[in-house]
């Protein structure tokens, strides 16, 4: 079978049987593209199934020389991931991927805002404007809520549950969770559905969206960082920020005041608590002050 073929029956693998969303598999499919794009281009011709290691570790040094070493870690994870699911249909016997080692990657601490210019950021929206108190909400729920943009812009109105105090969240493989919304935030999105969403005249199919553009439609992740970004550029905010930071700040923030590591990591959706840890790593003051008041050697 060709790369195509072998692609496409990759992609609904990934998307019925492991459940993963459609960037997951968006980017999954864009290093395979990669891969079949160098073999074009020098004139290689050779199938899935045959491809060898010294191939592939021809076109992982190509790689390297565009991309840093985390992007060359994602490639390599997951081109194995394909060869695994080639092998595990019996199109292969061996793994070409299995002695290729990707780059040692250091643990990269996440950027974080302060309090200040999170307020900072949402004082800056102009609520003159019919989006402004769309815009003001959103970001009210990203830094409330801890979420990932994609999980704001697919938010419905009927995953608010406002009297129990909880929104749901349908996250990354479409695994569900729980999250608290504190009344500010509920004050913010009741604002915005009853003096801007009200008004607006609704595309068929997103009656149940809660962020809509102008044309009624549901808001694109792309809008959000630009959104975003203009904001930064307004408070000449001297960092480079995107949705993400807000979540991130959500789970550093939380730690600071005392939070449970367990309860961020229910509210983030991480899968393994090793993945909220890296938190931890980010105010060494903070330790300190723990330390300080809660050992008994203090």
């Amino acid at each position: 079978m060709n790369w195509n073929a072998l692609i496409k029956s990759y992609q609904s693998y990934l998307r019925i049987e492991r459940g993963l969303s459609k960037n997951t598999i968006d980017n999954y499919s864009f290093d395979l593209e990669r891969l079949c794009l160098f073999l074009e281009q020098n004139s290689i011709t050779v199938s899935p199934i045959k491809i060898t290691e010294e191939t592939i570790q021809q076109f992982i040094y190509a790689v390297a020389k565009e991309v840093n070493a985390r992007s060359q870690a994602r490639i390599i994870s997951g081109l194995k991931s394909f060869f695994s699911y080639l092998i595990f249909e019996d199109y292969r016997t061996d793994n070409p991927m299995e002695l290729i080692e990707a780059p040692r990657l250091g643990r990269k601490l996440p950027d974080t805002l302060s309090v200040q210019d999170i307020d900072a950021l949402i004082e800056a929206i102009d609520l003159s404007k019919p989006e402004g108190e769309r815009n003001r909400a959103m970001l009210e729920t990203l830094y409330g809520c801890g979420l990932r943009v994609s999980e704001l812009v697919n938010l419905k109105i009927s995953d608010l549950f406002f009297d129990e105090g909880f929104i749901k969240i349908t996250g990354k493989g479409n695994k569900q969770r729980f999250v608290p919304i504190s009344e500010v935030t509920q004050k913010y999105i009741l604002l915005y559905k009853s003096t801007i969403r009200n008004h607006l005249a609704i595309h068929k199919g997103h009656e149940d969206t809660l962020f809509l553009n102008r044309r009624g439609k549901q808001l694109t992740r792309a809008m959000v960082f630009t959104i975003i970004k203009d904001l930064a550029v307004k408070i000449n905010l001297l960092k480079s920020i995107s949705p993400h930071i807000f979540r991130h700040s959500f789970a550093t923030h939380l730690l600071e005041n005392g939070a449970d590591l367990r309860a961020i990591q229910l509210m983030l959706g991480h899968e393994s608590i090793t993945t909220t840890e890296i938190y931890v790593h980010l105010d060494r003051k903070h330790l300190t002050q723990v330390m300080n008041s809660y050992h008994p050697r203090k």
